[in-house]
């Protein structure tokens, strides 16, 4: 109980402390604000009091006509008078009438006493306009100044944490938290708090009102009202909670997509398009099922709703017209001011329900937001503190350093590791993966402090230094380097601030990249794509050493610099970052023998220690470490080859630490990929894209297509349809049923009077029944028809993406994020057009069809007179609709800017920290809140606007139609009960029509994303996977012949130039040349995700093109550099290898053996069933590629494509998979693509490529023979022309 009364305590705590960030301004605006929101809360009980003296005036008038119909009377001077002459007193305002013997009676002068009444409702109805204005924008300005505030303080907050935190906390989840958990808490502490004390108000002056009026019937109506605001409050929280469920489901569908859409090439590659259309089907199937129990739910609700609220109406007019007529303690009118009063308190008990649940939200949100925001970090970027030194040398050492890393305790990466490095002097670091080489860099850098031991900088403990300028004499460039979505001199610029045009191009020059960047249409200006995704490894390896270069720093850390160059680059940029070492402390984790054979020391790493220490020739005569690693790479090569060789894989920091992986990853541009960007586009085509979505605006698709899809569904429409229009009904019956009890108070005769009172409320309880019924079927029937419909058109969606050739997939309007947006928004959006949309509709129409049947027949010239405020009130309703779904669209794309600000900082972290930027991103972030923030300012003005209209209107309708009503009434003799009936259907049929063009926007934007659906379901793609030629002695036969290619998206950039290669069955084919010369694009043309532009490329003799495109790619097995795998097991990754039949587990472990992957899955805790985490984040880039190889093993091909297969692998695991992949060749036609020489020197054909076009062929001994273009490439690595 103590523990409970905590958690309440602190729950309610966190409810204020989200006002934190609230000035004396803010919190001035929100307590006018709350005044404001009482008052308007009161208006509405004070309108029953004027309502209640308006239905005795009139009930009294018509009793007085009543008296004036009998002969025996007379009237002068607005009294009445028997005819015997006696006077009889007695007021009619208390309706007493004790004896007709006795009356004496003032005429009532009905058109002056409704006069004043209207008076009163104008009047009220100028004070909400004010309060309500008020009230809504008071809260909202207070929110936005608080939120724009919250969200600069979070995001400076997160920039500022140490690396370690964020190896602990997803990149994916900070950003989702940025957007959406500062969302809820706006939400919670904005205009909601205000209409949340508007309905607590109305509901306490709604019971005052009730009490003041009649406390016996009060407390009888009390008695029912739990049961309406009961399950007004349990609706809203069965809905919401099966509405997140459906949304989880969904977001389980839609991470499959993006995870499909993202490695298109590879479900392409290995034919999974019906697999993967399966498996989101059977996510959309789940939603499905929370979809229509959210409707049946609903409909549910409802119906009970409804039906209480019709039987408390039977209870309350049978027992309180016991009370006007048997005991006479009220008045007709005091009758309808309690029973109005106490129903009004309950139904607004019941919608303040919702805010609870959204200020829960709210407090959960802002622990996980003031939880970061409170949290010290344990380095501090923006720290003033620590020493900054006058002269720097640049001498390191580690003493007795122990570390492991924060996401895993148990698993040490350092062991008591001492070593020295001297100022001036390159050093490398060798060692198998795992050994700790890329951890000691990352504490040098100091993104992370020793547990044990400390690192120093000139005898200095870096920690006791200034970090921003410890990390400004780093210059560091990794093996994945990360490019921000900005141009490539900005990217170049981001080093050192402040440099000029001239530095920049000096250091491109410097680093190789200069040549490559004047190639490019807007030469420095060219935008490099999200995450560098528009360059080349080798280009983008290049930018990130001119980067560092222009840092001029005194510390250059070198992590694998030149492992994504081809030979020829390679040789160049190691020339100029040999040139840039000189001088500088240099840091160098091996690649390639050919990168450290110049360096000063060596320093051989094992088990996170320094295990030998010396130069070159010291450590091979020591046989330690390094000379296994050399001897490794040696083996059956020759002399001729050494100076290509790998001395050792990328080391990460925790090869044998599985979930640290994903983390340590963070500044790849792989992770970077892997998660959909807030915006996948890139800053270039984002004006153009909008411009083509523009234009794209097709022609709206016809109901009658859309309907077409929902056919099978049909019975369930009309049950629905009919469930609707019986709905529809019932309010225009309730207007006459609600009348005729006034109208009986006017009947002389007793028994007559309880007779018709019984009767109607008999009504009433018919009416309850068959509105349960009826709400309850509408609300099943069409969530079923609705939901089906939304999966039918997603699953049709997606299997029509799946379909396209891959060359669609290249234009930036459809990037992964865009496409799962589009099935996700379109399909669910044509639901506005269908499903519980055509259930309002229907609702909607017989509501309004039968209330102006009534209101004409009874009086047409009352109806028109209301009619001309019907478009106001529909208006009304249109605002209240536009109000509960906000204008989030807006705030959306007004943060999108931000967003993609954040995501770019989160993903990029430790380049940032490295080059320590986070200022500079941190400033960009807050600039790209001002037009939300403003934006937000605006929308409180209009908001409140339409907020005070809508609710002032209705007072101007009631104040001219009954006073238009009291004229009728007392010059053309319409009776009373009449006027009552009139408005009452018209202002209900005014609401069904504001619910009904609340629709209207859903309708117009339903049509026109089903016209986007229905283009892409029509979209033939080029390249077709039904037609084509099969057979069955597929040799293997490949031939290119004059092949020229450009891609779709760059047509001015030709990637093959009269390509012509052949390869026979079973021979190896290997592809050299430098990066970007159209290996790879070759590859593309045989897999056929693209076809030559001119030229052919032949298998078996048959053109690729009239070669059947699943027939084709079941023959072909493909290992890429940086394989997609799947997040799911080990075990379905390789099984994904055939996806025309179902592989065994057998052939699953064989093919395992073959790739050398077999000891290493044993090894897990789950062995084959292990998860390998989204895009394979779990594992090692070795074990990805080992798990690729098993994959293309178990699809026995034909043909066999290896794109640069080992570059991932450390010397031992390269030597392994290398026999691996030599076997799985045998008996096949193999092309193979490799940067590294050693890997293809046994191939049956070599071509060497240049700008398109194979320059010379033969095999290894015949070109080195011919001492040209290979000769060279081997020798020395120079350019091939």
């Amino acid at each position: 109980e103590i523990n409970q009364k905590k958690h309440n305590n602190r729950q309610n705590k966190m409810f204020f402390l989200q006002f934190r960030f609230a000035t004396c301004k803010d919190t001035l605006m929100m307590l006018a604000g709350s005044l404001c929101a009482v008052i308007h809360g009161a208006a509405t009980p004070l309108m029953l009091l004027v309502y209640s003296r308006m239905t005795n005036t009139f009930v009294a008038y018509e009793i007085e006509v009543q008296t004036l119909k009998d002969e025996n009377t007379t009237c002068s001077n607005n009294t009445i008078y028997w005819k015997n002459g006696s006077l009889l007193v007695s007021c009619l305002c208390d309706c007493c009438f004790t004896s007709y013997s006795f009356i004496c009676y003032y005429r009532v002068d009905i058109e002056a006493q409704m006069t004043m009444f209207a008076y009163y409702y104008v009047g009220i109805g100028i004070g909400v306009l004010f309060v309500s204005y008020f009230q809504i924008v008071l809260w909202m300005s207070a929110a936005a100044r608080q939120t724009y505030q919250m969200r600069k303080t979070y995001f400076k907050k997160i920039m500022q944490m140490e690396i370690g935190w964020f190896d602990c906390n997803s990149v994916g989840e900070l950003n989702t938290r940025m957007s959406d958990d500062i969302n809820k808490i706006s939400n919670a502490i904005a205009e909601q708090v205000s209409i949340f004390i508007e309905r607590m108000s109305t509901f306490v002056f709604g019971f005052l009102v009730g009490f003041i009026g009649g406390w016996k019937l009060t407390l009888v109506v009390i008695a029912v009202s739990p049961l309406i605001g009961i399950a007004a409050g349990l609706m809203a929280m069965a809905v919401a909670r099966l509405t997140g469920r459906e949304l989880a489901s969904y977001a389980k569908a839609g991470a499959v997509a993006d995870e499909v859409l993202l490695s298109m090439r590879t479900v392409a590659a290995f034919g999974g398009e019906a697999k993967e259309a399966e498996r989101y089907d059977r996510n959309l199937e789940e939603a499905q099922i929370w979809g229509v129990k959210k409707g049946t739910i609903l409909g549910v609700f409802q119906g009970y709703l409804w039906c209480i609220i019709f039987l408390c109406f039977a209870l309350a007019f049978w027992y309180g017209s016991k009370l006007v007529i048997d005991t006479k303690e009220l008045s007709p009118g005091t009758l309808i001011q309690v029973f109005f009063g106490i129903l009004m308190a309950a139904i607004n008990l019941g919608e303040a329900s919702p805010c609870l649940e959204i200020f829960a939200f709210g407090r959960a949100a802002a622990k996980n937001i003031f939880d970061t925001i409170d949290r010290d970090s344990e380095i501090d970027c923006f720290s003033e503190d620590g020493h900054k030194l006058n002269r720097v040398k640049g001498d390191i050492e580690f003493h007795n350093v122990t570390f492991y890393y924060p996401s895993r305790p148990e698993v040490k990466i350092l062991n008591d590791l001492s070593m020295q490095v001297k100022a001036g002097e390159t050093t490398a670091f060798v060692g198998p993966s795992g050994s700790g080489k890329s951890t000691t860099i990352q504490l040098i850098q100091r993104f992370y402090d020793p547990k044990e031991g400390m690192v120093t900088l000139d005898g200095h403990d870096i920690r006791t230094l200034n970090l921003q300028w410890l990390r400004s004499l780093i210059g560091i460039v990794e093996q994945e380097p990360a490019l921000f979505a900005t141009t490539i001199a900005d990217n170049i610029q981001f080093g050192r601030p402040g440099v000029t045009m001239e530095d920049i191009v000096q250091a491109a020059k410097e680093a190789n990249a200069y040549n490559f960047i004047m190639e490019l249409p807007q030469k420095f200006d060219t935008l490099v794509g999200e995450g560098g995704g528009q360059l080349s490894g080798g280009q983008k390896q290049r930018i990130a050493i001119a980067r560092a270069l222009i840092r001029n720093p005194r510390i250059l850390l070198l992590d694998m610099a030149t492992s994504a160059l081809d030979n020829e680059s390679e040789a160049v940029v190691q020339k100029a970052l040999d040139k840039v070492c000189t001088g500088r402390t240099t840091i160098s984790i091996a690649h390639r023998l050919s990168t450290i054979k110049n360096a000063d020391v060596i320093i051989g790493f094992e088990h996170g220690q320094a295990v030998e220490k010396g130069t070159q020739r010291e450590l091979i005569e020591r046989q330690g470490v390094y000379f296994t690693l050399v001897t490794l790479q040696n083996q059956g090569t020759s002399n001729t080859n050494k100076a290509e060789h790998p001395v050792a894989g990328k080391v990460n920091p925790a090869q044998n630490n599985p979930t640290l992986r994903s983390q340590s990853k963070l500044s790849t541009g792989t992770l970077s990929d892997s998660i959909p960007m807030i915006s996948d586009k890139l800053f270039s085509t984002e004006k153009q894209t909008c411009e083509d979505d523009a234009k794209e605006i097709v022609e709206p698709a016809p109901v009658s297509r859309i309907l077409k899809y929902n056919r099978p569904e049909w019975p369930y429409m009309l049950l629905g349809s009919l469930g609707a229009a019986f709905n529809g009904c019932i309010n225009p019956v309730y207007a006459v049923l609600f009348s005729q009890i006034l109208g009986t108070f006017s009947i002389s005769d007793l028994n007559e009077q309880r007779k018709q009172i019984n009767g109607i409320c008999i009504l009433f309880c018919i009416v309850a029944v068959i509105s349960f019924f009826a709400q309850f079927l509408q609300g099943y029937a069409f969530a079923k028809s609705g939901e089906r419909l939304t999966r039918r058109l997603r699953k049709k969606g997606f299997q029509a993406m799946l379909r396209q050739e891959i060359g669609w997939f290249d234009d930036p309007i459809n990037s992964p994020g865009a496409l799962t947006t589009r099935l996700a928004t379109d399909a669910s959006m044509v639901q506005g057009a269908t499903g519980t949309q055509i259930g309002m509709i229907v609702n909607s129409l017989t509501s309004i069809g039968a209330s102006f049947i009534i209101a004409f027949y009874f009086s047409w010239k009352l109806t028109f007179v209301i009619l001309c405020f019907l478009p106001l009130i529909g208006l009304c309703g249109v605002f209240q609709a536009k109000m509960l779904t906000g204008f989030a669209n807006d705030d959306k794309k007004a943060m999108e800017a931000a967003g993609r600000v954040s995501s770019e900082s989160l993903f990029n972290i430790r380049t940032i920290a490295g080059l320590a930027k986070e200022g500079s991103f941190v400033e960009s972030y807050q600039q790209k809140l001002v037009l939300p923030y403003k934006s937000e300012r605006k929308r409180a003005n209009i908001y409140g606007l339409c907020f005070s209209f809508s609710q002032c209107v209705l007072f101007m309708a009631y104040a001219a139609s009954f006073r238009y009503g009291g004229h009728l009434v007392s010059s053309e003799g319409l009776q009373y009960m009449m006027v009552f009936r009139v408005i009452t259907a018209v202002v209900t049929s005014g609401r069904a029509l504001g619910r009904a063009s609340s629709f209207t926007p859903d309708y117009a934007k339903a049509k026109i994303a089903a016209a986007r659906l229905f283009r892409l379901l029509d979209r033939v793609p080029k390249i077709s996977h039904t037609d084509g030629e099969k057979w069955d002695d597929f040799r293997g036969e490949i031939e290119f012949l004059n092949c020229n290619f450009t891609y779709p998206t760059r047509p001015d950039a030709q990637v093959l130039n009269g390509l012509v290669v052949s390869v026979k069955p079973g021979q190896t084919l290997a592809f050299v040349g430098n990066s970007g010369c159209g290996k790879s694009t070759s590859v593309q043309l045989l897999e056929r995700f693209y076809d030559p532009t001119e030229g052919k490329v032949l298998i078996d003799g048959r053109p690729s093109h009239k070669v059947n495109v699943p027939f084709l790619r079941s023959q072909i097995g493909i290992v890429s550099q940086e394989p997609v795998l799947f997040d799911c097991s080990v075990a379905e990754n390789i099984q994904y290898g055939d996806n025309s039949c179902s592989v065994s587990m057998d052939a699953v472990v064989e093919a395992a053996k073959k790739a050398h992957l077999h000891d290493y899955v044993m090894t897990l805790p789950d062995k084959y069933e292990t998860q390998v985490g989204a895009q394979g984040s779990q594992m090692s880039r070795g074990q990805k590629q080992r798990i690729a190889i098993a994959r293309a093993i178990v699809r026995n091909p034909k043909i066999l494509l290896l794109d640069e297969a080992t570059s991932a692998l450390d010397t031992e695991s390269e030597q392994i998979v290398q026999s691996a992949l030599d076997e799985a060749r045998k008996g096949r036609t193999c092309i193979t693509i490799a940067h590294r020489l050693s890997t293809i020197r046994n191939a049956d054909i070599i071509a060497v490529m240049s700008n398109g076009a194979v320059i010379e062929q033969g095999t290894h001994g015949n070109l080195m023979a011919k001492r040209g273009a290979y000769y060279e490439l081997v020798k020395t690595g120079a350019p091939i022309s």
